[in-house]
């Protein structure tokens, strides 16, 4: 964690979202923090370390009895260190009305205080020990969160969830290296020398959890950032009714006529926690008309940047070639194939040169025409027949089959740091193997303690701090 940080100035911002609201919020912190605010509001008894106290908010810049009123406010005080920043700090909730905010606010930086930088109270409260670097990350999630899952991963890691996945892994590190340092600096004291087999077993013991930590970024990932599934297939084969099927409401325009959609319909939905841009597309096909070649010419563009794809197949009628032409282009790609209105179809009646695709509505089948196996489904939008099934095929797609658990990694710079200790690690093991010194050992080791050091913040150079800490709000 990082060495705790004195400052000497104090910081103001409105921490609640820009506009009007039930309640806004200006918050301090610093020295000055409780003096400043005695000067903002006229408060009805003296401020009192984590008690609520009834202010005035005049309409002057003085506290004296004469003054008008123009809102009430509530001021709470957290003395230093019992507060978020470790730092004097006071709230003061007011009437969400922003010109009362920033009345207020500038008021506060006409006494002295300085306006907040993003994140700014978030990294003094990281300075000041308060936080580890990834709990820190986690605050900025929790605010972003957009689904349930989102929330729930942003405050087990808030709670330290995955600095408790690192912890042991980086205890166990630290011992091996004061062995191995024990033994080159009491060499001449008869300390013994940390046998090669001693190193590897701890250096192995040292690997899975670290490796396990490191395949969560497949599932963390995925939660934290979400992912875009393009809805494509021929003109009128139900692409729109499945992409509001999927959506859970009439987000796209359904009609019989061809071409209805002629631009791409986006919605964001959660499935399983998972946050999906469900992107329907306009029908491929050659067309003459320009409207409609722009509308299919971007959802070859959709096609192409979606990280998941749905194909829409008409039961009732041919593969035709520009469908071949997507079953190919969709090889070895996250795909499923949506063979939809199954309703349609008579079950006596044989279907036309796909009938292999369509099995139970619930049991995935595969399109062999030639090609390599792609997951295939019987659906109808108009039934609501194999939904649920899809839901779950695009569910497993999406996640990899990775399941969620506690500590998962959410980030490329926490990846990167898992990753760069286990180069380390083998590296130690490979020099260890060939009975390189201990001190070359110990390069290595100390190369995956910085890694681990840089993922919670203790290593972190200032200007990756200051562009983690850019991406948070300003007042949080």
């Amino acid at each position: 964690m990082a060495e705790p940080e004195t400052t000497t100035d104090t910081i103001a911002a409105i921490s609640t979202p820009s506009g009007r609201g039930g309640i806004g919020i200006v918050r301090l912190s610093g020295p000055d923090a409780a003096s400043i605010a005695a000067q903002l509001v006229r408060l009805h008894q003296p401020l009192e370390h984590m008690r609520v106290r009834m202010a005035d908010v005049l309409d002057a810049p003085h506290t004296g009895a004469d003054a008008d009123r123009i809102d009430e406010a509530l001021v709470t005080f957290f003395a230093a260190p019992h507060s978020y920043t470790a730092e004097d700090l006071v709230e003061i909730a007011a009437h969400g009305s922003p010109v009362v905010l920033e009345l207020l606010l500038n008021r506060a930086l006409s006494l002295g205080a300085r306006l907040a930088e993003p994140g700014e109270f978030t990294k003094r409260a990281f300075l000041a020990g308060r936080l580890d670097l990834t709990q820190a990350e986690a605050v900025r999630d929790l605010i972003d969160a957009q689904t349930l899952t989102q929330a729930r991963l942003a405050a087990s890691q808030m709670g330290g969830a995955l600095s408790r996945r690192v912890g042991p892994v980086k205890q166990a590190l630290v011992e091996l290296i004061a062995l191995l340092e024990a033994g080159i600096d009491f060499a001449e004291d008869d300390v013994e020398v940390t046998p090669q087999a001693e190193i590897a077993r701890r250096i192995t013991e040292l690997t899975p959890p670290l490796t396990a930590l490191e395949a969560s970024f497949a599932r963390g990932r995925i939660v934290h950032d979400g992912l875009t599934l393009a809805i494509v297939g021929r003109p009128n084969a139900g692409k729109s009714s499945l992409f509001n099927c999927l959506a859970e409401h009439d987000r796209a325009i359904v009609t019989a006529t061809p071409g209805t959609t002629r631009d791409t319909v986006t919605e964001r939905i959660s499935l399983d926690g998972i946050p999906l841009e469900l992107v329907d597309t306009a029908g491929l096909r050659e067309a003459g008309e320009e409207v409609e070649q722009l509308g299919i010419a971007r959802s070859r563009e959709a096609l192409a940047d979606a990280a998941l794809v749905v194909l829409v197949l008409d039961a009732t009628e041919p593969l035709n070639d520009e469908e071949r032409r997507l079953l190919a282009a969709v090889q070895g790609r996250p795909a499923v194939v949506a063979v939809n209105k199954s309703d349609l179809i008579e079950a006596s009646r044989p279907l036309p040169d796909y009938a292999d695709m369509l099995g139970a509505p619930s049991s995935p089948r595969s399109v062999r025409k030639g090609l390599e196996s792609i997951p295939a489904l019987a659906t109808s939008a108009l039934t609501g027949e194999g939904i649920p099934a899809l839901r779950e095929r695009i569910l497993a797609l999406a996640t990899g089959g990775a399941s969620a658990e506690p500590g998962m990694l959410t980030n490329l710079r926490q990846q990167q740091a898992i990753a760069a200790a286990l180069t380390a690690l083998n590296k130690a093991a490979q020099a260890n193997a060939a009975s390189i010194p201990h001190e070359m050992i110990l390069l290595d080791l100390y190369q995956a303690l910085w890694a681990l050091d840089s993922l919670t913040g203790q290593t972190t150079p200032d200007d990756i701090l200051n562009l983690i800490f850019s991406t948070f709000c300003i007042g949080k």
